[in-house]
């Protein structure tokens, strides 16, 4: 899956390049794994258009902190976090730039997202409520139907569509978040308290106090993961530690 990640990555760079942007880029790969195992790049990391740095011997300090390691280190004009389960269409990073560049107030952009069926994810968010996530991530299908309507806003489905631009979207998902720079950096980065989960909430509306964010569909990507109720229990004591992190920061919402 990561060399569907990079090979699709580098088509896009690929796709820049001929409309005059970069035609390389540099490319941290973080690897959270034990420290006192070294991973070897895969292929599509160690060929053009990309100059690769991977970071590793840390063990596994979180997503957030990881990201950060790189962040630290870049000195780019923009600045994309990407999850190594994602697959970009071929023209989404030339997409994104022209939109960056005609628009100078964005700090943070977020595409259209789809899933391996080609339906769209509403990976948009509303400020959410205690209910609305335990719904969304604890109860069966069947009654999850009675709150279709409840999570449908959740999930910003009255508002967000396949081709019109929305701007200020509350919280965007961290599986792609193309930031300028200087933004980010001001920014700090990821709030590192969080192991994994609800750190580009946190991420998304501190953004807010400082720079414009937009869901730009005609910026395109494939999006393979999610649903963290159904990783296990370790994931599921993750992703509450991390709610309550959130909620204490930015205030509780219950209903």
């Amino acid at each position: 899956m990561l060399d569907n990640t990079l090979r699709s990555l580098g088509a896009a760079i690929s796709e820049l390049a001929t409309r005059g942007g970069p035609s390389t880029v540099s490319l941290f790969l973080i690897d959270n794994g034990d420290m006192h195992e070294r991973i070897v790049p895969p292929d599509a990391a160690r060929v053009p258009p990309f100059v690769p740095e991977l970071i590793q011997g840390q063990g596994n300090v979180g997503y957030g902190r990881g990201h950060n390691l790189a962040i630290e280190r870049t000195t780019s004009r923009y600045h994309l976090i990407l999850n190594p389960d994602i697959e970009l269409d071929d023209d989404a990073l030339s997409r994104a730039l022209q939109f960056l560049d005609a628009n100078e107030d964005i700090g943070l952009l977020t595409p259209y997202i789809r899933d391996e069926h080609g339906q769209q994810q509403f990976l948009c968010r509303r400020y959410p409520t205690v209910i609305d996530l335990f719904a969304r991530g604890f109860l069966p299908a069947s009654l999850r139907k009675l709150l279709t309507d409840r999570l449908n806003r959740y999930e910003l489905r009255d508002a967000i569509d396949d081709t019109s631009v929305f701007w200020a979207p509350p919280i965007i998902s961290g599986c792609f978040m193309l930031f300028r720079t200087d933004v980010l950096k001001k920014l700090g980065g990821f709030d590192p308290r969080y192991f994994i989960y609800f750190e580009d909430y946190d991420l998304s509306l501190r953004t807010h106090e400082i720079a414009r964010v937009a869901y730009v569909p005609s910026v395109r990507v494939l999006h393979h993961g999610g649903d963290a109720a159904r990783k296990g229990f370790a994931h599921i004591r993750m992703f509450m530690a991390s709610a309550w992190k959130f909620f204490n920061r930015f205030g509780w919402k219950w209903l």
